[in-house]
């Protein structure tokens, strides 16, 4: 039996505690997804590393997964174009079931394997690629035929399981293992299963746009200010890493649609918005290139 499957030695009466306990008990489980993810940080920074070059060359991230894994893929694919200016285009999310079923669960959708593959070549899956494929068990037959059809394609194939020597973890490029154990409620891989699931993907993306000029110092300089409270963020990032005041930074801003990028390299070295531009694009969107020697 799986390690995600085996029922708990721990809480074997948990439908006996009082309410508190139960909390309690569901709560301080969580506490070993951190340390599964912790485990794994060697494997997530080695994937960070093998897919920056893919997506300097123009490559896409493509998250598969199915149920809980499914939801957290798309999750993680639509939070990169706010937080990172991210193109939505290069970040696709696949789930078994379709898009439907991020809200209602397709049941058997995960046992097609082939749909999984056929998924994959109809969103064009190339060479510059990376396709992160997520199982909690590990072995879910939708996610193997997707990543069948990947490394067909030549696509980086990353694989996430929470049990050790996956199908996903061993047949992918690369395999990252989030060793969870068994749930509190015995099989419920929506737990801790999924915490970590969810800390590995929010860690390997967010590495991966650090490395991609998307953060400078650890301040979010490529953020979307697509509403009000983004704008304000846009403002309060702008007069952070330029050292400005608040009406520079505001008008600053408006000259350069909002990209806070352009405008703290314009205050800083005061530059017009297309010399800032082009500073920025000269190096591969490095703040920190671009002000170097100022």
């Amino acid at each position: 039996m799986l390690n995600t499957e085996t029922p708990s030695s721990s809480h074997t009466e948990l439908d006996l505690y009082a309410t508190p306990e139960v909390v309690l008990a569901l709560v301080d489980d969580q506490v070993n997804a951190v340390r599964a993810v912790r485990a794994a940080a060697s494997a997530i920074a080695q994937a960070v590393d093998a897919a920056v070059p893919r997506m300097l060359q123009g490559g896409r991230l493509i998250y598969v997964g199915a149920g809980t894994s499914g939801r957290l893929g798309v999750l993680d694919s639509v939070e990169l174009y706010p937080t990172f200016s991210w193109p939505r285009e290069r970040a696709v999310g696949l789930i078994a079931g379709g898009a439907g079923a991020m809200f209602v669960a397709v049941e058997g959708a995960e046992d097609d394997a082939e749909q999984g593959a056929q998924d994959l070549r109809v969103a064009n899956v190339a060479a510059q690629d990376v396709v992160l494929l997520l199982a909690a068990s590990g072995g879910t037959p939708y996610v193997l035929g997707a990543l069948q059809a990947a490394k067909a394609a030549g696509a980086l194939c990353i694989g996430f399981a929470n049990n050790p020597n996956a199908p996903v973890t061993q047949q992918a490029d690369m395999g990252i293992t989030l060793d969870t154990g068994a749930e509190v409620i015995s099989g419920s891989t929506r737990l801790k299963a999924g915490t970590a699931q969810k800390i590995a993907l929010n860690t390997f993306s967010s590495a991966l746009m650090v490395r991609l000029n998307k953060v400078y110092g650890n301040l979010m300089v490529d953020v979307k200010a697509t509403n009000a409270k983004l704008v304000r963020r846009a403002m309060a990032l702008t007069m952070r890493a330029a050292a400005c005041d608040e009406a520079t930074a505001v008008r600053t801003l408006a000259q350069c649609d909002q990209q806070v990028k352009v405008a703290v390299v314009a205050i800083r070295l005061g530059l017009g918005i297309a010399d800032a531009r082009a500073r920025l694009d000269h190096v591969g969107g490095s703040v920190r290139q671009a002000l170097r020697g100022h």
